[in-house]
């Protein structure tokens, strides 16, 4: 029988011939059996940063402290900025919090994200992951913060345009991707984040089941459900994406009961934007590891 090491390096080799390096941790949900590369090791989460957030909404709608179903006008222009979702609304909306998470999490609507992290609070994100024992997972931005950071390592010489067309070195220096200035996680914390949810662990058993349905709403295909083609198998996820940065954090149910959480991590040896062998490489990777999960 294959070797969960013999998995692992043919996952690195594979990254090697993407051109990423890759941090991946695979679980069993219901059994001890796991795969690990470097999975301990705090990685950038880009808009992975984005499932604490939603865990700790869903926590308070349950709680009582947030009317999920409650209204609130999003007015265009007013929020953070984002290539998709309500950033591109020409007209005012009106949207539950419910719906904005839908957002958040479906199309890592940015404006959706900074508006449920404006009614929830950073400090009540942070107080969740203490008390559910992540030490290495934390959210000290929102989206806007995020990019404000950029904006202030770069000074006078920040513009969209300049920011494109920074070399690999001029890259790595900007705080958004430096694992200890950022929102940081590791692929282990993340997939036992991603356990406690799918087990009730994370939150009462409502809130959990509100935060399984968002990530089962995620409409990318590319990344992690290009891993997973056979007929009956659920993929629901979150996918973060920085300049040189791919991930995707997700939970695979099988049809016959079997549910398997990973996060595959990765940081690119270049600056290429268009590299789809980089997003398929993720499928792959979750693939692999989850194939020797259920052997």
């Amino acid at each position: 029988m294959e070797t969960a090491h013999e998995v692992v390096d043919e996952i690195r080799r594979r990254a090697a011939e993407v051109g990423v390096r890759v941090w991946l941790h695979a679980a069993d949900l219901d059994g001890p059996r796991r795969v690990d590369v470097d999975g301990a090791e705090p990685v950038v989460s880009a808009s992975v940063f984005k499932v604490p957030v939603a865990v700790e909404l869903a926590r308070q709608g349950a709680a009582g402290l947030v009317d999920l179903g409650e209204r609130i006008t999003y007015v265009p222009g007013t929020g953070t900025d984002s290539p998709y979702g309500l950033a591109t609304y020409r007209h005012e909306v009106t949207i539950s919090w419910h719906d904005l998470a839908v957002l958040m999490i479906g199309i890592s609507d940015n404006v959706a994200t900074d508006l449920v992290v404006g009614r929830i609070g950073l400090p009540a994100v942070a107080r969740l992951l203490t008390g559910l024992g992540f030490t290495r997972t934390a959210v000290p931005y929102d989206c806007d913060g995020l990019f404000r950071t950029v904006r202030d390592d770069l000074g006078d010489a920040f513009t969209e345009d300049a920011f494109t067309a920074l070399s690999r070195e001029e890259y790595l220096r900007l705080r958004i991707l430096q694992p200890e200035h950022t929102c940081r996680t590791t692929a282990e914390e993340t997939t036992r984040l991603l356990g406690m949810v799918w087990r009730d662990e994370a939150a009462p058993a409502e809130a959990c089941a509100d935060v399984r349905n968002w990530l089962g709403l995620q409409v990318w295909p590319h990344r992690l459900r290009s891993g997973f083609h056979e007929d009956g198998v659920r993929v629901s996820g979150k996918t973060g994406t920085l300049p040189m940065v791919r991930n995707e954090a997700g939970v695979v149910e099988f049809p016959d009961g079997g549910r398997y959480a990973v996060g595959v991590f990765t940081q690119a040896h270049d600056t290429r934007v268009q590299a789809p062998e980089r997003d398929a490489f993720i499928g792959f990777a979750a693939s692999r590891a989850i194939d020797w999960l259920r052997a």
